[in-house]
């Protein structure tokens, strides 16, 4: 490719180079839609995002062109990075450079509660740190909790409900 567009730029015809490189520049702009992620994981870190937010059971992703992302799993599911997370069939956000925020379908456990996770920011990668925010509280945790998919296990039965005060409550 690289050799092509030598040869066009040193051809004494400047007209004929010209609109030739226009061409091979609108054939390579038809070309990039192909490059994006292809991959939840390769989104987030296209993003300066862990790869390991989201358990391994998603099934597909929708990002708009405002940013909305929907990530679609097999079915809610159980997860651990430093505490129990819940996830539940579809989970929303926000999605900008170093952060998912507005996040919905997505709750936490701390000290016996359901707290739902509002945001996830990463304000510096070379601080080692994300940060949840789950309203009450802003919680900092380790990156390296996120290099890889969680394991998601259906919990039969189980669902988050109950909100009450901003709080979940498991109910059997």
């Amino acid at each position: 490719m690289e050799s092509l567009l030598l040869l066009l730029l040193h051809r004494r015809h400047r007209p004929f180079a010209m609109s030739s490189m226009f061409a091979v520049s609108a054939i390579l702009i038809l070309l990039l839609p192909f490059s994006e992620p292809y991959s939840v994981q390769e989104l987030l870190q296209s993003r300066g995002l862990p790869a390991g937010l989201f358990p391994n059971n998603v099934k597909s992703y929708n990002l708009n062109e405002k940013g909305r992302l929907e990530v679609y799993l097999e079915g809610p599911c159980m997860a651990k990075f430093e505490n129990r997370v819940y996830f539940e069939r579809l989970v929303t956000a926000n999605l900008s450079y170093g952060g998912l925020i507005g996040v919905e379908g997505l709750t936490q456990e701390e000290l016996f509660l359901w707290l739902p996770v509002k945001d996830i920011i990463v304000d510096d990668p070379k601080s080692g740190l994300i940060l949840f925010d789950i309203g009450l509280a802003h919680k900092q945790l380790s990156l390296s909790l996120f290099e890889d998919p969680p394991v998601c296990k259906p919990q039969g039965g189980l669902e988050i409900s109950g909100r009450k005060n901003g709080e979940f409550q498991t109910q059997r």
